[in-house]
């Protein structure tokens, strides 16, 4: 046997044994942990009307004792016409000891720019996947004072609003019979005028 016939069963077993599947130049890596939560995480930011200094803070009493205190980076701020066109809705989404609670301000008499005491408002909680909501039944029970209602971008209508809300009686729970009391909430969010 020459010396290349006995040079070949050993550079085959070496070939197969290096022979791992090369990653096909068509799929990309897997992203680690840390590139996958990072992603969520703007992809959320993206979906957000919060400005910078967006923020929520309450006190709940109640069904739902609990201290709110939202920045722009813990929660998740929409604006929307109210069905009828008139005003505004106002909706804050964060969470609350492992719970996503939303909180919705209907605020009729708003227009773009617009401040004041005593804006009537309809409050809403909903506590997210549990199908329980509490709401004022009418606008006798709370109200928004609002301090500021400022042009952010002219031509999309864009505005950074912050208030006050105080409700003198519970929001009472629908199909239940529990309550939460939110005496003050104040916020600071953005309303986009131009696409409500």
């Amino acid at each position: 046997m020459n010396r290349w016939a006995r040079a070949f069963p050993i550079a085959l077993v070496a070939t197969l044994c290096a022979c791992d599947r090369a990653p096909d130049s068509a799929e990309a890596p897997a992203p680690a942990p840390a590139e996958v939560v990072a992603e969520v995480v703007a992809e959320v930011v993206a979906d957000s009307n919060c400005g910078d200094t967006s923020a929520l803070a309450a006190e709940l009493y109640g069904s739902i004792e609990r201290t709110l205190s939202w920045s722009a980076a813990d929660m998740r701020c929409e604006s929307m016409r109210r069905p009828d066109g008139d005003g505004i809705r106002l909706r804050f989404t964060g969470k609350a000891a492992e719970r996503q609670l939303a909180i919705i301000l209907a605020l009729p008499g708003l227009e773009p720019g617009s401040t004041g005491k005593e804006f009537p408002t309809v409050a809403t909680l909903t506590v997210e996947g549990s199908g329980r909501f509490f709401s004022t039944p009418n606008l006798d029970s709370c109200w928004s004072d609002i301090s500021a209602h400022d042009v952010i971008d002219e031509v999309e209508r864009r505005y950074e609003v912050a208030g006050t809300l105080y409700c003198v009686a519970p929001l009472g729970e629908v199909n239940g019979e529990a309550a939460i009391s939110i005496p003050k909430l104040e916020f600071r969010s953005v309303i986009d005028w131009g696409a409500v």
